[in-house]
């Protein structure tokens, strides 16, 4: 299957055939005809299974067939500056053919509000966290009477972060004949009641693959003590000269201690957490992609709106809370077709812990003692 048969036009096809999607992700195959032809949808997706293009692509489509009076009629509401700036970047590419092109604007908080007020005249596709959103409402910036297609992406996420008394607002300002399509990584209580509420006889798409390919990410699993982490981190970086590598750890103190001693030792790396604020943080993205940074240190949360098609490596300097939070990780890399490495220093302290994400991965990666290996150098 190819995306030639999924009906896409031949500007939209050409711009995915630029950004080397070989075949559709499963959930492209079943979502993007289904929005085309006008249904609500229900997709539960992990990051990773390609449910961006999933929308994007129909959503360009049918806003570009649409009456071109330059209203707002595509809204997109996501929980991160992150994933609303990444959205906006893979629109822009996969739009870049046609013509006249759909103008799309992602706001969020964190900057300043005057540019984004501007830079909504005459937007057709809008990408927004919420409370942005409701700025923007109040300061008579955007109108929302017009929106036909609303997509709520990682709806979940959306929840647990406190932000449903603004979907509810945003809502009450949407018509109430519209097209709405929500995406989610789990299909918990509150999303089946937000499902019922919002969605009209919808298609529902269940991708059952935890957004990780397993043939294609390599893991490797190193047993280390506490003190001698962050000499083995360095031992790796440097000996095997990996020069894009994406380093999880749990708090935003450690990202910043990490970097600090990276920096100390020669290496090139940067902060991403929500303690910087949103200039840093797209700045140091920006290093990051380009290669101006050789390692970016992260935090879970603010590490969701990176999606880097060719990331090499991914280090789990600490465990995730959950093993969700660890598929999440992993599936960084190994994207797009390529292959991946998933590092993982592994404390006793946290092993009891790990066994937890392993059983839920159903795999048991072979460890790699380090005991024995001269970290003093590094």
């Amino acid at each position: 299957m190819t995306f030639l048969s999924l009906g896409l036009t031949g500007e939209l096809q050409k711009a995915v055939a630029e950004q080397k999607f070989a075949t559709p992700y499963p959930i492209q195959l079943q979502a993007i005809p289904a929005i085309l032809q006008g249904r609500d949808l229900l997709a539960i997706a992990k990051s990773g299974s390609g449910k961006t293009a999933g929308f994007a692509l129909p959503l360009l489509q049918l806003l570009h067939d649409t009456d071109r009076r330059r209203s707002l009629k595509g809204l997109i509401i996501v929980p991160t500056r992150e994933l609303a700036a990444q959205i906006g970047e893979v629109v822009q590419q996969l739009g870049a053919h046609l013509t006249p092109r759909v103008k799309t604007v992602a706001v969020f908080g964190g900057v300043a509000i005057n540019p984004q007020m501007i830079s909504l005249h005459g937007v057709e596709l809008l990408i927004a966290t919420p409370g942005r959103l409701l700025e923007l409402v109040a300061k008579k910036s955007v109108q929302l009477s017009m929106v036909d297609l609303l997509v709520l992406d990682e709806a979940d996420k959306l929840l647990e972060q406190g932000f449903q008394d603004e979907l509810g607002r945003i809502l009450a300002l949407l018509p109430k004949k519209r097209q709405n399509l929500m995406f989610s990584a789990t299909f918990g209580e509150e999303i089946r009641k937000l499902a019922l509420t919002l969605l009209h006889d919808p298609l529902q798409i269940v991708i059952e693959e935890e957004g990780v390919a397993p043939d294609r990410i390599a893991q490797e699993i190193y047993e280390v003590d506490q003190s001698r982490k962050g000499p083995l981190l360095r031992y790796l970086i440097k000996s095997n000269d990996w020069q894009q590598v994406l380093v999880f750890v749990a708090s935003q103190r450690r990202a910043d201690n990490l970097v600090k001693k990276l920096l100390a030792k020669g290496i090139s790396a940067a902060t991403f957490h929500g303690g910087m604020t949103q200039g840093g943080r797209t700045t140091a993205l920006a290093a990051f992609k380009s290669g101006g940074v050789r390692l970016l240190v992260a935090t879970d949360l603010a590490a969701r709106g990176i999606d880097i098609k060719f990331l090499p490596h991914v280090i789990n300097y600490e465990l995730p809370r959950s093993p969700a939070d660890f598929i999440h990780r992993i599936g960084r890399t190994g994207r797009a077709e390529s292959h991946g490495v998933a590092v993982t220093l592994l404390t006793p302290e946290e092993l009891p812990h790990f066994k937890v994400i392993e059983k839920q991965l159903g795999k048991r990666p072979a460890r790699i003692n380090t005991a024995d290996l001269n970290l003093a150098a590094w």
